[in-house]
């Protein structure tokens, strides 16, 4: 994980390289039209890729933070008697800070990305094929995992992952970049939710609940 403490994100410099080139080329030369675009487009990835700090909260131990800036669009109660219990949708769009933040310390026990097409979530094959990434985080200390899979919508840019697999990761720190996408989030038995249907969440601020001491190893 590389630190990044500029306002604007590394994985948006090449977008505004480009398109600070094309103003200048389109300023020397005077196409007014075309100038104008490239100014539009400059302050359209500055603001795409923009970096803002974020405030560490003090929760207390076991809480969970959103891993993304978005609007919680479902809350499903999984079925079974598999690792996880519930499935909490959210929905990220454009307006958004495109950062993803570690939700709880913890280490990456699994990382899976695969690229893909980048269809509109309204089309049915989106799921099946939209470029994604599948991450487990887990605290041995404690045998609390979740699973998270940010899935793209329509984006200019593909799934940025700045971490490794083993790696060990503080509670909202930096771990990649997703622009326009939805973020899946599988949260054990032994957890308690603290968001509802239409919350609003910004990454590393917003709790999204507390590992319980329940059995952590319930199947």
């Amino acid at each position: 994980m590389r630190s990044n403490l500029l306002p604007i994100a590394r994985e948006g410099w090449s977008y505004l390289a480009y398109s600070i080139a094309a103003l200048i080329v389109f300023t020397i030369i005077d196409i007014d039209f075309l100038q104008f675009l490239a100014f539009l487009t400059t302050l359209f990835f500055v603001f795409i890729f923009r970096n803002p700090e974020r405030q560490n909260m003090l929760y207390q131990q076991n809480s969970v933070v959103s891993p993304v800036d978005g609007v919680v669009s479902s809350i499903e109660e999984l079925q079974g008697k598999g690792s996880y219990a519930y499935k909490v949708e959210i929905d990220g769009n454009y307006l958004n800070v495109a950062l993803l933040r570690v939700p709880f310390s913890s280490t990456l026990e699994e990382l899976n990305l695969q690229r893909g097409a980048r269809l509109s979530a309204f089309k049915s094959l989106s799921k099946n094929i939209n470029e994604n990434a599948e991450l487990v985080f887990s605290d041995t200390k404690s045998s609390n995992k979740m699973k998270l899979v940010h899935r793209l919508k329509q984006s200019i840019k593909g799934i940025d992952i700045d971490v490794s697999k083993g790696q060990n990761l503080l509670q909202g720190s930096r771990y990649g970049l997703v622009v326009n996408g939805i973020t899946e989030l599988y949260l054990p038995h032994n957890f308690r939710l603290n968001i509802d249907i239409g919350s609003e969440l910004k990454a590393s601020e917003s709790l999204i609940g507390y590992f319980t001491n329940e059995s952590k190893s319930k199947k």
